[in-house]
Protein backbone atom coordinates (compact mmCIF):
# COMPACT_ATOMS: atom_id res chain seq x y z
CA UNK A 1 0.00 0.00 0.00
CA UNK A 2 1.08 3.62 -0.61
CA UNK A 3 -0.42 6.50 1.26
CA UNK A 4 -1.28 9.32 -1.21
CA UNK A 5 -0.29 13.12 -0.48
CA UNK A 6 -3.85 14.23 1.04
CA UNK A 7 -4.34 12.08 4.43
CA UNK A 8 -8.20 11.12 3.54
CA UNK A 9 -6.48 8.80 1.13
CA UNK A 10 -4.59 5.72 1.52
CA UNK A 11 -5.02 3.49 -1.67
CA UNK A 12 -3.37 0.73 -2.94
CA UNK A 13 -3.66 0.31 -6.90
CA UNK A 14 -6.10 -1.73 -6.98
CA UNK A 15 -8.75 1.03 -5.54
CA UNK A 16 -8.13 3.33 -8.16
CA UNK A 17 -8.06 1.10 -10.93
CA UNK A 18 -10.18 1.94 -14.10
CA UNK A 19 -13.30 0.11 -13.96
CA UNK A 20 -12.34 -1.43 -17.98
CA UNK A 21 -8.78 -2.28 -16.45
CA UNK A 22 -10.66 -3.92 -12.80
CA UNK A 23 -13.81 -5.78 -14.94
CA UNK A 24 -10.47 -7.88 -16.54
CA UNK A 25 -8.35 -7.99 -13.57
CA UNK A 26 -11.61 -9.54 -11.59
CA UNK A 27 -11.92 -11.90 -14.51
CA UNK A 28 -8.72 -13.33 -14.56
CA UNK A 29 -8.48 -13.84 -11.12
CA UNK A 30 -11.88 -15.59 -11.15
CA UNK A 31 -10.20 -17.81 -14.23
CA UNK A 32 -7.69 -18.55 -11.93
CA UNK A 33 -9.72 -19.28 -8.63
CA UNK A 34 -12.07 -21.40 -10.13
CA UNK A 35 -9.42 -23.61 -11.70
CA UNK A 36 -7.79 -23.60 -8.71
CA UNK A 37 -10.88 -24.83 -6.79
CA UNK A 38 -12.29 -27.72 -9.69
CA UNK A 39 -8.56 -29.05 -9.32
CA UNK A 40 -7.71 -29.20 -5.49
CA UNK A 41 -11.30 -29.02 -3.71
CA UNK A 42 -13.77 -32.46 -4.16
CA UNK A 43 -17.08 -30.82 -3.77
CA UNK A 44 -16.03 -27.70 -5.85
CA UNK A 45 -16.07 -30.24 -8.86
CA UNK A 46 -18.76 -32.25 -7.79
CA UNK A 47 -20.70 -29.06 -8.12
CA UNK A 48 -19.18 -28.15 -11.57
CA UNK A 49 -19.63 -31.84 -13.52
CA UNK A 50 -23.48 -31.78 -11.92
CA UNK A 51 -24.00 -28.53 -13.16
CA UNK A 52 -22.66 -30.12 -16.48
CA UNK A 53 -19.92 -27.28 -16.67
CA UNK A 54 -16.35 -27.06 -17.10
CA UNK A 55 -13.68 -24.36 -15.53
CA UNK A 56 -13.41 -23.33 -18.87
CA UNK A 57 -16.63 -22.14 -19.86
CA UNK A 58 -16.33 -19.82 -16.54
CA UNK A 59 -14.10 -16.73 -17.86
CA UNK A 60 -16.01 -13.96 -16.79
CA UNK A 61 -18.75 -12.81 -13.84
CA UNK A 62 -21.91 -13.35 -16.22
CA UNK A 63 -20.79 -17.01 -16.66
CA UNK A 64 -21.26 -17.32 -12.99
CA UNK A 65 -24.67 -17.87 -13.81
CA UNK A 66 -24.30 -21.10 -14.75
CA UNK A 67 -23.55 -22.70 -11.18
CA UNK A 68 -25.64 -23.43 -8.55
CA UNK A 69 -25.85 -20.78 -5.40
CA UNK A 70 -23.62 -22.67 -2.18
CA UNK A 71 -25.77 -21.92 1.13
CA UNK A 72 -24.62 -21.83 4.96
CA UNK A 73 -27.28 -24.66 5.14
CA UNK A 74 -24.92 -26.91 2.40
CA UNK A 75 -21.61 -26.04 3.95
CA UNK A 76 -22.81 -27.60 7.40
CA UNK A 77 -24.48 -30.59 5.83
CA UNK A 78 -21.16 -31.15 4.08
CA UNK A 79 -18.73 -30.66 6.29
CA UNK A 80 -21.25 -32.68 8.60
CA UNK A 81 -21.06 -35.87 6.07
CA UNK A 82 -17.50 -35.05 4.66
CA UNK A 83 -15.76 -33.90 7.72
CA UNK A 84 -13.79 -31.19 8.47
CA UNK A 85 -14.04 -28.94 5.40
CA UNK A 86 -17.01 -30.83 3.42
CA UNK A 87 -14.85 -30.99 0.59
CA UNK A 88 -14.07 -27.59 -0.16
CA UNK A 89 -10.17 -27.41 1.11
CA UNK A 90 -8.31 -26.51 -1.80
CA UNK A 91 -4.69 -26.37 -0.07
CA UNK A 92 -2.74 -29.16 1.38
CA UNK A 93 -4.05 -29.84 5.31
CA UNK A 94 -0.64 -29.15 6.32
CA UNK A 95 -0.90 -25.81 4.52
CA UNK A 96 -3.61 -23.92 6.80
CA UNK A 97 -2.37 -21.57 8.77
CA UNK A 98 -5.76 -20.92 11.02
CA UNK A 99 -8.97 -22.54 11.44
CA UNK A 100 -11.77 -20.08 12.62
CA UNK A 101 -15.63 -21.67 13.51
CA UNK A 102 -18.65 -20.24 13.24
CA UNK A 103 -21.91 -21.02 14.12
CA UNK A 104 -23.30 -24.35 12.73
CA UNK A 105 -20.46 -25.50 13.29
CA UNK A 106 -18.67 -24.36 10.01
CA UNK A 107 -15.04 -25.00 9.97
CA UNK A 108 -12.85 -22.20 8.04
CA UNK A 109 -9.34 -22.60 6.77
CA UNK A 110 -7.31 -19.39 6.33
CA UNK A 111 -3.52 -18.69 4.51
CA UNK A 112 -1.67 -16.38 6.21
CA UNK A 113 -1.30 -14.51 3.00
CA UNK A 114 -5.22 -14.19 2.35
CA UNK A 115 -5.14 -11.25 5.41
CA UNK A 116 -3.35 -7.72 3.86
CA UNK A 117 -6.66 -6.91 2.18
CA UNK A 118 -8.45 -6.09 5.50
CA UNK A 119 -6.37 -2.74 5.67
CA UNK A 120 -8.06 -0.97 3.37
CA UNK A 121 -11.13 -0.12 4.99
CA UNK A 122 -9.50 1.21 8.13
CA UNK A 123 -7.83 3.04 6.51
CA UNK A 124 -10.30 4.75 4.15
CA UNK A 125 -12.02 5.08 7.78
CA UNK A 126 -8.81 7.27 8.78
CA UNK A 127 -7.03 4.97 11.18
CA UNK A 128 -3.87 5.69 10.83
CA UNK A 129 -0.10 5.26 12.50
CA UNK A 130 -0.59 6.98 16.00
CA UNK A 131 -3.50 5.97 16.74
CA UNK A 132 -4.99 4.01 19.98
CA UNK A 133 -7.76 1.50 18.77
CA UNK A 134 -9.33 -0.77 20.90
CA UNK A 135 -10.86 -3.79 18.93
CA UNK A 136 -13.65 -4.88 20.93
CA UNK A 137 -14.56 -8.19 18.27
CA UNK A 138 -13.96 -11.41 20.34
CA UNK A 139 -10.64 -13.25 19.01
CA UNK A 140 -12.48 -16.54 20.15
CA UNK A 141 -13.07 -18.74 17.53
CA UNK A 142 -14.45 -16.93 14.82
CA UNK A 143 -11.90 -14.68 12.64
CA UNK A 144 -13.16 -11.17 13.24
CA UNK A 145 -11.07 -10.16 16.15
CA UNK A 146 -7.98 -11.64 15.28
CA UNK A 147 -8.37 -10.95 10.88
CA UNK A 148 -9.24 -7.05 12.00
CA UNK A 149 -6.45 -6.99 14.92
CA UNK A 150 -3.90 -7.57 12.06
CA UNK A 151 -5.47 -5.48 9.75
CA UNK A 152 -5.52 -2.67 12.25
CA UNK A 153 -1.63 -3.42 12.58
CA UNK A 154 -1.08 -3.25 9.22
CA UNK A 155 -2.33 0.41 9.12
CA UNK A 156 0.12 1.38 11.71
CA UNK A 157 -2.10 1.28 14.53
CA UNK A 158 -1.64 0.33 18.06
CA UNK A 159 -3.97 -2.25 18.63
CA UNK A 160 -5.60 -2.78 21.97
CA UNK A 161 -6.90 -6.59 22.32
CA UNK A 162 -10.16 -6.08 24.39
CA UNK A 163 -12.37 -8.52 22.81
CA UNK A 164 -15.99 -8.34 23.86
CA UNK A 165 -17.99 -7.70 26.97
CA UNK A 166 -16.36 -5.90 30.07
CA UNK A 167 -17.63 -2.63 29.77
CA UNK A 168 -16.11 -1.31 33.01
CA UNK A 169 -12.81 -2.52 31.69
CA UNK A 170 -13.12 -1.28 28.58
CA UNK A 171 -14.03 2.13 29.86
CA UNK A 172 -10.83 2.21 31.88
CA UNK A 173 -9.01 1.05 29.38
CA UNK A 174 -10.19 3.59 26.90
CA UNK A 175 -9.94 6.33 29.84
CA UNK A 176 -6.09 5.13 30.91
CA UNK A 177 -4.67 4.55 27.05
CA UNK A 178 -6.22 7.18 25.87
CA UNK A 179 -7.84 5.44 23.25
CA UNK A 180 -8.86 7.37 19.62
CA UNK A 181 -10.63 4.59 17.84
CA UNK A 182 -12.83 1.98 18.34
CA UNK A 183 -13.55 -1.33 16.84
CA UNK A 184 -16.95 -2.95 17.36
CA UNK A 185 -20.58 -2.76 17.19
CA UNK A 186 -22.37 0.47 17.35
CA UNK A 187 -24.63 -0.55 19.85
CA UNK A 188 -21.89 -2.08 21.86
CA UNK A 189 -20.08 1.95 21.48
CA UNK A 190 -23.56 3.30 23.00
CA UNK A 191 -23.54 1.02 25.66
CA UNK A 192 -19.72 1.93 26.59
CA UNK A 193 -20.82 5.83 26.22
CA UNK A 194 -23.86 5.47 28.43
CA UNK A 195 -22.71 3.36 31.15
CA UNK A 196 -19.18 5.63 31.35
CA UNK A 197 -21.71 8.67 31.86
CA UNK A 198 -23.41 6.87 33.91
CA UNK A 199 -20.34 6.43 36.62
CA UNK A 200 -20.19 10.43 36.32
CA UNK A 201 -17.51 10.98 33.40
CA UNK A 202 -17.86 13.28 30.59
CA UNK A 203 -17.49 11.22 27.47
CA UNK A 204 -15.97 13.82 25.06
CA UNK A 205 -14.22 15.99 27.69
CA UNK A 206 -12.94 12.54 29.26
CA UNK A 207 -11.94 10.47 26.44
CA UNK A 208 -10.17 10.73 23.54
CA UNK A 209 -12.29 8.85 20.75
CA UNK A 210 -11.98 9.91 17.37
CA UNK A 211 -13.39 7.51 15.13
CA UNK A 212 -15.26 4.35 15.10
CA UNK A 213 -15.76 1.64 12.51
CA UNK A 214 -18.66 -1.08 13.05
CA UNK A 215 -19.85 -4.25 11.05
CA UNK A 216 -21.98 -6.98 12.10
CA UNK A 217 -24.83 -4.91 12.82
CA UNK A 218 -26.95 -2.30 10.91
CA UNK A 219 -25.76 1.35 11.63
CA UNK A 220 -28.91 3.72 11.79
CA UNK A 221 -28.54 7.01 10.35
CA UNK A 222 -29.93 8.10 13.91
CA UNK A 223 -27.59 6.62 15.50
CA UNK A 224 -24.91 7.78 13.06
CA UNK A 225 -26.23 11.08 13.60
CA UNK A 226 -26.28 11.33 17.64
CA UNK A 227 -22.57 9.40 18.05
CA UNK A 228 -21.19 12.34 14.94
CA UNK A 229 -23.09 14.80 16.36
CA UNK A 230 -23.38 14.81 20.15
CA UNK A 231 -19.86 13.08 20.69
CA UNK A 232 -17.90 13.89 17.92
CA UNK A 233 -16.99 10.94 16.54
CA UNK A 234 -16.54 9.98 13.09
CA UNK A 235 -17.93 6.87 11.78
CA UNK A 236 -17.32 4.15 9.44
CA UNK A 237 -19.18 1.10 8.15
CA UNK A 238 -18.10 -2.38 6.54
CA UNK A 239 -20.00 -5.40 5.35
CA UNK A 240 -18.35 -8.70 6.35
CA UNK A 241 -19.63 -12.18 6.25
CA UNK A 242 -18.11 -14.89 8.26
CA UNK A 243 -17.95 -17.74 5.44
CA UNK A 244 -16.22 -16.56 2.56
CA UNK A 245 -13.93 -14.69 4.73
CA UNK A 246 -14.44 -11.58 6.13
CA UNK A 247 -15.35 -7.81 5.18
CA UNK A 248 -16.26 -7.74 1.47
CA UNK A 249 -17.14 -3.95 1.42
CA UNK A 250 -16.25 -0.84 3.44
CA UNK A 251 -17.32 2.64 3.48
CA UNK A 252 -15.15 5.97 2.80
CA UNK A 253 -15.90 9.03 4.35
CA UNK A 254 -18.00 10.06 2.04
CA UNK A 255 -20.62 7.09 3.42
CA UNK A 256 -22.31 7.15 0.22
CA UNK A 257 -22.14 3.30 -0.17
CA UNK A 258 -19.22 0.85 0.26
CA UNK A 259 -17.46 -0.16 -2.18
CA UNK A 260 -16.41 -3.79 -2.92
CA UNK A 261 -13.30 -5.46 -2.05
CA UNK A 262 -11.23 -6.55 -5.13
CA UNK A 263 -10.65 -9.75 -3.17
CA UNK A 264 -14.03 -10.72 -4.12
CA UNK A 265 -16.42 -11.56 -7.11
CA UNK A 266 -20.03 -9.84 -5.37
CA UNK A 267 -23.21 -10.67 -7.46
CA UNK A 268 -26.38 -9.49 -6.90
CA UNK A 269 -28.66 -11.93 -7.69
CA UNK A 270 -32.26 -12.70 -7.86
CA UNK A 271 -32.69 -15.34 -5.19
CA UNK A 272 -35.10 -17.27 -6.71
CA UNK A 273 -33.73 -18.10 -9.84
CA UNK A 274 -29.64 -16.82 -9.60
CA UNK A 275 -29.56 -14.97 -12.08
CA UNK A 276 -27.43 -11.53 -12.02
CA UNK A 277 -29.17 -8.14 -11.50
CA UNK A 278 -28.15 -4.61 -12.44
CA UNK A 279 -27.61 -1.32 -10.79
CA UNK A 280 -30.32 -0.44 -8.51
CA UNK A 281 -32.16 -3.56 -8.46
CA UNK A 282 -32.55 -5.16 -5.27
CA UNK A 283 -31.27 -9.22 -4.61
CA UNK A 284 -29.22 -11.12 -2.66
CA UNK A 285 -25.53 -10.47 -2.19
CA UNK A 286 -23.76 -13.95 -3.43
CA UNK A 287 -19.42 -14.10 -3.06
CA UNK A 288 -16.62 -15.90 -4.67
CA UNK A 289 -13.92 -15.31 -3.10
CA UNK A 290 -10.64 -14.85 -5.42
CA UNK A 291 -8.04 -14.25 -2.55
CA UNK A 292 -7.97 -17.17 -0.60
CA UNK A 293 -6.63 -19.95 -2.14
CA UNK A 294 -7.55 -22.09 0.98
CA UNK A 295 -11.33 -22.05 0.35
CA UNK A 296 -12.62 -23.62 -2.53
CA UNK A 297 -15.72 -21.94 -2.46
CA UNK A 298 -17.70 -20.69 -5.64
CA UNK A 299 -20.90 -18.70 -5.32
CA UNK A 300 -21.78 -18.35 -1.63
CA UNK A 301 -25.43 -16.66 -0.68
CA UNK A 302 -25.20 -14.81 2.09
CA UNK A 303 -29.16 -14.19 2.82
CA UNK A 304 -28.31 -10.44 2.63
CA UNK A 305 -30.13 -7.96 0.53
CA UNK A 306 -28.66 -4.88 -1.12
CA UNK A 307 -27.97 -3.34 -4.12
CA UNK A 308 -25.28 -1.69 -5.91
CA UNK A 309 -24.04 1.55 -8.01
CA UNK A 310 -21.61 2.25 -10.52
CA UNK A 311 -21.43 5.78 -9.89
CA UNK A 312 -18.07 7.02 -9.72
CA UNK A 313 -16.91 7.93 -5.77
CA UNK A 314 -15.62 11.89 -5.13
CA UNK A 315 -12.83 10.27 -2.77
CA UNK A 316 -11.45 8.16 -6.21
CA UNK A 317 -12.04 4.72 -5.54
CA UNK A 318 -13.66 3.50 -8.47
CA UNK A 319 -15.16 0.00 -7.43
CA UNK A 320 -18.75 -0.47 -7.38
CA UNK A 321 -20.07 0.56 -4.46
CA UNK A 322 -23.06 -1.74 -2.12
CA UNK A 323 -25.75 1.19 -1.41
CA UNK A 324 -26.90 -0.42 1.94
CA UNK A 325 -27.95 -3.84 3.90
CA UNK A 326 -31.58 -4.01 3.14
CA UNK A 327 -32.28 -7.35 5.27
CA UNK A 328 -32.53 -10.87 4.76
CA UNK A 329 -33.67 -12.88 2.11
CA UNK A 330 -36.22 -14.25 4.27
CA UNK A 331 -37.82 -11.20 4.86
CA UNK A 332 -38.25 -10.04 1.09
CA UNK A 333 -41.60 -10.58 -1.29
CA UNK A 334 -41.52 -10.07 -5.09
CA UNK A 335 -44.14 -7.79 -6.24
CA UNK A 336 -44.03 -6.64 -9.75
CA UNK A 337 -40.83 -7.70 -10.38
CA UNK A 338 -39.31 -5.99 -7.41
CA UNK A 339 -38.32 -7.05 -4.11
CA UNK A 340 -39.84 -5.51 -0.75
CA UNK A 341 -38.15 -5.92 2.23
CA UNK A 342 -39.69 -5.34 5.68
CA UNK A 343 -36.70 -3.41 6.86
CA UNK A 344 -36.81 -1.21 3.76
CA UNK A 345 -40.82 -0.54 4.08
CA UNK A 346 -40.37 0.11 7.70
CA UNK A 347 -37.81 3.14 7.05
CA UNK A 348 -40.23 4.32 4.41
CA UNK A 349 -42.85 4.64 6.82
CA UNK A 350 -42.57 4.80 10.30
CA UNK A 351 -40.09 7.53 9.90
CA UNK A 352 -43.12 9.27 9.30
CA UNK A 353 -44.29 10.44 12.94
CA UNK A 354 -47.54 10.37 12.63
CA UNK A 355 -47.35 6.49 12.20
CA UNK A 356 -47.72 4.04 14.77
CA UNK A 357 -47.89 0.58 13.29
CA UNK A 358 -48.48 -0.93 9.81
CA UNK A 359 -48.68 -4.29 7.66
CA UNK A 360 -47.75 -4.51 4.18
CA UNK A 361 -50.39 -7.21 2.69
CA UNK A 362 -49.81 -8.59 -0.91
CA UNK A 363 -52.75 -10.13 -2.86
CA UNK A 364 -53.50 -11.43 -6.18
CA UNK A 365 -56.35 -9.25 -8.68
CA UNK A 366 -56.59 -10.06 -12.20
CA UNK A 367 -53.05 -11.55 -13.05
CA UNK A 368 -51.62 -8.42 -11.53
CA UNK A 369 -49.76 -8.29 -7.75
CA UNK A 370 -51.60 -5.70 -5.52
CA UNK A 371 -50.21 -4.07 -2.43
CA UNK A 372 -52.19 -2.53 0.43
CA UNK A 373 -50.81 -0.59 3.05
CA UNK A 374 -52.42 -0.75 6.73
CA UNK A 375 -51.33 1.89 8.89
CA UNK A 376 -52.17 2.92 12.59
CA UNK A 377 -52.04 6.54 13.96
CA UNK A 378 -50.58 8.03 16.76
CA UNK A 379 -53.16 10.89 15.89
CA UNK A 380 -56.21 10.81 14.47
CA UNK A 381 -56.97 14.46 13.26
CA UNK A 382 -53.56 14.26 10.55
CA UNK A 383 -54.86 15.14 7.34
CA UNK A 384 -54.87 11.79 5.82
CA UNK A 385 -55.21 12.83 2.05
CA UNK A 386 -51.81 13.86 2.37
CA UNK A 387 -50.04 11.86 4.85
CA UNK A 388 -50.44 8.73 2.31
CA UNK A 389 -49.41 11.20 -0.87
CA UNK A 390 -46.33 11.97 0.97
CA UNK A 391 -46.39 8.48 2.46
CA UNK A 392 -46.92 6.94 -1.08
CA UNK A 393 -43.97 9.19 -2.80
CA UNK A 394 -41.91 8.01 -0.04
CA UNK A 395 -42.20 4.52 -0.28
CA UNK A 396 -42.00 4.51 -4.12
CA UNK A 397 -38.61 6.13 -3.99
CA UNK A 398 -37.12 3.84 -1.42
CA UNK A 399 -38.55 0.53 -2.14
CA UNK A 400 -39.57 1.34 -6.12
CA UNK A 401 -43.00 -0.47 -6.32
CA UNK A 402 -45.96 1.55 -5.74
CA UNK A 403 -48.50 0.80 -3.02
CA UNK A 404 -52.08 0.16 -5.23
CA UNK A 405 -54.11 0.93 -1.65
CA UNK A 406 -53.32 2.81 2.12
CA UNK A 407 -56.10 1.65 4.37
CA UNK A 408 -55.97 3.41 7.68
CA UNK A 409 -57.26 0.60 10.88
CA UNK A 410 -58.46 1.48 14.47
CA UNK A 411 -56.05 1.97 17.03
CA UNK A 412 -54.96 -2.44 17.99
CA UNK A 413 -55.64 -3.56 15.06
CA UNK A 414 -52.50 -4.29 14.58
CA UNK A 415 -51.02 -6.40 17.04
CA UNK A 416 -47.35 -5.35 18.74
CA UNK A 417 -45.78 -8.13 17.62
CA UNK A 418 -46.78 -9.00 13.77
CA UNK A 419 -45.37 -10.08 10.40
CA UNK A 420 -44.68 -6.68 8.66
CA UNK A 421 -45.29 -8.67 5.37
CA UNK A 422 -48.29 -10.76 4.41
CA UNK A 423 -47.75 -12.51 0.99
CA UNK A 424 -51.69 -13.78 -0.03
CA UNK A 425 -51.23 -15.02 -3.01
CA UNK A 426 -52.42 -18.07 -4.72
CA UNK A 427 -51.08 -19.44 -7.53
CA UNK A 428 -53.23 -21.28 -10.39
Amino acid sequence: MAIAGNQDKFFDELETMAPEAREGYLNQRLCEAVDHAYRNAPATREIFDGAKVNPPEIHTIRDLERLPIIRKTDLIELQREKPPYGGFLAIPPEDVDRVFISPGPIYEPLHTGAIKWFAKSFCAAGFRKGDVVINTFTYHLSPAGILFHEALRDCGTTVVATGTGNTEIQIRTMRDLKVTGFVGTPSFLMTIIKRAEEMGHNFQRDFTLERAWFTGEMLPDSLRKTLEEDYQIATTQAYAVTEPGGAIAYECRQKSGMHLMDEYIVEIVDPETGKQLGPGEIGEIVVTPIHNKAWGIIRFGTGDMSSYTTALCPCGRTANRLTAILGRTGDAIKVRGMFVIAKQAEQAILDLKPISQFQIVIRRREQRDEMTLKIELKDETIDREKLADDLNKRFQNLCRVKIDRIEFVEKGSIPDEHQKLIDERTWK
